[in-house]
């Protein structure tokens, strides 16, 4: 989406798809001030009616090397303090995912496992939902981390604690071979 025109009330004054009931935001490397400002007025026209939905929070996405980059919570805040108001998350670590997966398909918590490198995330999600989870060492937690959750009693803290952890996922494979 390009600015349509060269100042502000031309912004605001662009037309807007009458269907449009909701803004969804997730990963886009071609976030823009236009697509803020869209979004924004798709949500003050359509007040509590148009939805603001964000695909996750996560705040970076660790590379290789241990660098980053920003994540998509990034943008759903930048969307969020513009219309100043809170998205609803369908992904991790909200349940929404796992209860729309679970009413699909019979799955039994007590034998579904999360994988995960993120405790605030995929920990958490496992753990709300009452799966058994496993936590890889190789995102952006580390053991430390999880002992000082562990070690705290503090009841949100131990809900990021995983049951199992593992250096790699790799160290999986000669147990999926069985």
């Amino acid at each position: 989406a390009a600015l349509p025109g060269p100042a502000p009330a031309d912004w605001a004054q662009a037309p807007l798809d009458p269907a449009v009931r909701a803004v969804l935001v997730g990963f886009d490397e071609h976030f823009s001030y236009a697509k803020l400002c869209q979004a924004l007025r798709y949500l003050l026209r359509g007040g509590p009616d148009c939805l603001l939905v964000g695909t996750n929070r996560d705040h970076r996405l660790p590379l290789e090397g241990g660098t980053a980059i920003p994540g998509t919570g990034c943008l759903v805040k930048a969307v969020e303090t513009a219309a100043q108001r809170e998205a609803f998350i369908v992904g991790k670590p909200n349940r929404y995912m796992f209860d729309c997966v679970a009413s699909e398909f019979d799955i039994d918590p007590a034998r579904t496992i999360m994988v995960g490198d993120r405790l605030d995330t995929d920990i958490l999600m496992g753990n709300s939902c009452g799966l058994t989870t496993l936590l890889t060492l190789t995102g952006v937690t580390t053991l430390d981390e999880v002992k000082g959750h562990q070690e705290s009693d503090c009841a949100a803290r131990q809900s990021l604690v995983p049951d199992y952890y593992v250096d790699s996922i790799a160290d999986l494979l000669p147990a999926l071979g069985d």
